[in-house]
């Protein structure tokens, strides 16, 4: 029996996946026919950072995908094309960063908690990244930090961001050491700009924002890895419109707010949703500003939409 060679696909183009090898060559790699996803319903089957074991085609430089080693964790969206669907944006990933804006284009604050809970939801380390600051007006530098405050008060660093002045940049760099970390954000948040500065030989391509619609231009097609050395890389992922959480029962998703998931011992019913029930601990620290209301308000609102969607 043929034996069959390891490497890490670092890009998708939908149909052929670029693969690194132990060895650091990379080779192009497809899939033969249809292919079992470790009973996960999703629209991509491999993604970026999948170790996969495959062959050479007999007579090509190609290689065919046979399988997937079993995955540590992965970052999952809902699919936006079919809904019971999920889309795979990276796996085996160290920490997954969200690159957001104020302004051209602004981020809601319930895309980043939507984001929050996925990451929370296979214990992955997240870091929140507010870019542009170099637009900044009074008003948005409030903004921002009070937003600095929340997310800070739930186990979160916030780092302000901008490749014109340079703040923030050596803060990011120190995080991403030894780690691979996934990209994710709104298309004309600056992600491409970012990349191009922590990690040089990228060279992807940048555009502005659309005066018209005041929304990014999609810059990056396909995810990609890109590696700063040996040990530390980079996973770009295309800009996302909407994050529709999957695998994550409306019930649970209290439990991934840390803020909450706490006290949530304390309430008088272990099927409390946090609502209008008596004796329920969330409410309580609501009322009492321990847990602001800006991110009690974005978890009831996320429970809403997830009950409207089932």
């Amino acid at each position: 029996m043929e034996e069959l060679e390891k490497g890490v696909v670092v890009k998708s183009t939908g149909s052929w996946y670029i693969v690194r090898k132990s060895d650091h060559t990379v080779v192009h790699a497809r899939l033969r026919g249809k292919f079992k996803n470790h009973g996960l319903k999703v629209t991509n089957p491999i993604a970026v950072g999948d170790v996969v074991a495959m062959k050479k085609e007999a007579g090509n430089e190609t290689y065919i995908i046979e399988d997937i080693t079993l995955r540590k964790n992965y970052i999952v969206r809902r699919s936006t094309r079919k809904s019971a669907f999920g889309h795979l944006l990276g796996s085996n990933i160290d920490q997954a960063i969200l690159i957001f804006t104020l302004a051209q284009p602004r981020t809601s604050l319930g895309f980043v908690d939507r984001f929050l809970i996925s990451c929370e939801s296979f214990r992955i380390s997240a870091l929140l990244v507010i870019n542009k600051t170099d637009l900044f007006t009074e008003e948005d530098w409030e903004s921002a930090k009070g937003f600095k405050e929340i997310y800070n008060h739930a186990g979160y660093q916030v780092i302000f961001a901008s490749t014109l002045t340079g703040d923030g940049l050596e803060d990011i760099k120190q995080e991403l050491g030894n780690k691979t970390s996934l990209i994710a954000g709104h298309s004309g948040v600056g992600k491409s700009s970012l990349l191009n500065v922590l990690c040089p030989d990228a060279g992807l391509k940048t555009a502005d924002i659309s005066a018209f619609s005041n929304k990014g231009v999609h810059t990056t097609t396909f995810a990609e890895m890109h590696s700063i050395n040996e040990t530390t890389h980079l996973i770009d992922t295309p800009g996302v419109k909407e994050w529709g959480l999957y695998e994550i029962r409306k019930e649970d998703i209290s439990h991934y707010y840390p803020e909450m998931r706490v006290i949530i011992g304390e309430c008088k019913f272990h099927n409390c949703k946090h609502y209008n029930e008596p004796g329920c601990a969330v409410v309580e620290k609501v009322k009492q500003g321990i847990i602001p209301l800006a991110r009690y308000q974005n978890y009831l609102n996320i429970l809403m939409e997830e009950e409207d969607h089932k």
